[in-house]
């Protein structure tokens, strides 16, 4: 019976025995430590980073003088030296009619064109339709007339402005005023009524070949050849039968002929 005992004890108690060796054999050795797994790079998203700036592009080269002149256009090199010369006028541009040759006929009038009827009576453009002050004012103008082609610009000028006093919108009254004043030598006021008349004459192409003529002889008065000659082809232009503007323009002409050439 002891026999029996001693060998039920050994086995329990050897692997107990057992376990309590290992334990200790365990407990003598190092601890062992564990790392963390570093994840893949793929696994999670890195840090974003900040672009860096883009480098500019290199200068391009500096292009030479004579490669830059040659891709001026011709508009260009023009246009330069008209600043540096100050002038403003084109090399195609046509010179005026002052920059004509002198002598040269620069306004030259049809004057193959027939001359217009003479409409000089201002008697009969009083009709049975026209306004009484319209018609007095006319016979006052015809009256003024006479007393200017007999030698009295003095009473006449007292007529024409009567005239207008009666009908302020008489265009005859003022050409004839503006005659007067030429006749008494006052040639700027003659321009100023001329203008006058000029504005309420548009539609009478006879009248006003008279306004222009009466006006290229103030201009010659003044001196004014160039303007004087325009004016007088302008009246020839209009009424090629207007023998003020047609003795005056030969004058004119003349002159210019004769005139020694600037030195």
């Amino acid at each position: 019976m002891n026999s029996t005992l001693l060998k039920w004890r050994g086995k329990v108690a050897f692997p107990a025995i057992l376990a309590c060796a290992l334990a200790a054999v365990a407990s003598c050795m190092p601890p062992q430590t564990y790392r963390t797994p570093v994840p893949p790079a793929t696994s999670s998203p890195s840090t974003p980073r900040s672009p860096q700036p883009a480098l500019p592009p290199p200068p391009a080269p500096a292009a030479e003088p004579e490669t830059v002149k040659r891709s001026l256009p011709p508009e260009a090199k023009i246009k330069e030296q008209d600043l540096k010369t100050g002038s403003s006028v084109s090399p195609a541009t046509k010179p005026s009619s002052r920059d004509a040759i002198p002598g040269e006929n620069r306004n030259a009038p049809d004057l193959a064109a027939p001359a217009l009827r003479d409409d000089s009576s201002l008697l009969a453009k009083i009709t049975p339709g026209t306004l009484p002050q319209r018609a007095a004012s006319l016979r006052l103008t015809e009256e003024g007339r006479k007393l200017l082609d007999a030698g009295d610009p003095t009473r006449a000028l007292e007529r024409f402005e009567k005239t207008i006093v009666i009908d302020s919108t008489n265009p005859y009254g003022y050409f004839y005023l503006a005659k007067t004043h030429y006749r008494l030598g006052r040639y700027r006021e003659s321009l100023a009524f001329l203008d006058v008349a000029e504005s309420r004459l548009s539609g009478e192409p006879f009248w006003l070949a008279e306004v222009y003529a009466l006006r290229g002889e103030n201009f010659r008065a003044l001196g004014m050849t160039d303007k004087a000659e325009a004016s007088y082809s302008q009246a020839l232009s209009l009424n090629s039968g207007n023998r003020t503007a047609a003795d005056a323009l030969s004058r004119v002409q003349g002159e210019i002929q004769a005139a020694p050439a600037p030195r």
